[in-house]
């Protein structure tokens, strides 16, 4: 199992997004060119943001994007459902089904009645998961980046934010 990149530069870009003024927003040209991506490919990963209620986009000239709300509401589990979508990431497809014991339509049945032991171990893990990325908002990465990176690093990001708006 793997997450797409799409998933960390939402991740980056929605914590950019945090320090902007309430009215303000960033648009996807700032965006892409801090992260060194390509506008269509970041509008996508917007998009989905935006059709989750992560984000709310601002049409016009001075449009862009900003927060739809607080960011201690958003999760890491909420961005990653927004640019991966809600389906589990473990697909039973009941090969139980499939042995050579199940051709004996005596044991299929009581195999069909029992859950699937892989099946129900593999929810768990991805439930726990869950869990874990419910646990972790957008203000927890805020403040986590706030107490472990350098402050010019963090001030020259919110810089080039900063100069990006005003122009």
């Amino acid at each position: 199992m793997q997450y797409s990149i799409g998933v960390e530069y939402a991740l980056h870009c929605l914590v950019y997004l945090i320090d902007i003024p309430s009215k303000s927003t960033i648009g996807i040209k700032e965006l892409s060119t801090f992260q060194g991506i390509s506008e269509t490919y970041l509008s996508k990963i917007f998009g989905k943001l935006t059709k989750a209620g992560i984000v709310s986009s601002v049409p016009g000239v001075k449009g862009g994007y900003r927060l739809a709300k607080p960011p201690a509401e958003i999760s890491f589990w909420d961005v990653v459902e927004a640019v991966e979508g809600s389906s589990p990431i473990f697909q039973c497809k009941n090969i139980k089904d499939n042995s050579y014991l199940c051709r004996d339509e005596e044991v299929a049945a009581c195999t069909r009645a029992t859950p699937c032991i892989i099946n129900l171990t593999m929810r768990d893990a991805e439930e726990s998961m869950r869990k874990h990325l419910h646990n972790k908002s957008l203000l927890w990465l805020n403040e986590e980046l706030d107490r472990t990176l350098k402050p010019k690093t963090r001030q020259d990001t919110r810089d080039f934010f900063a100069l990006s708006n005003n122009e």
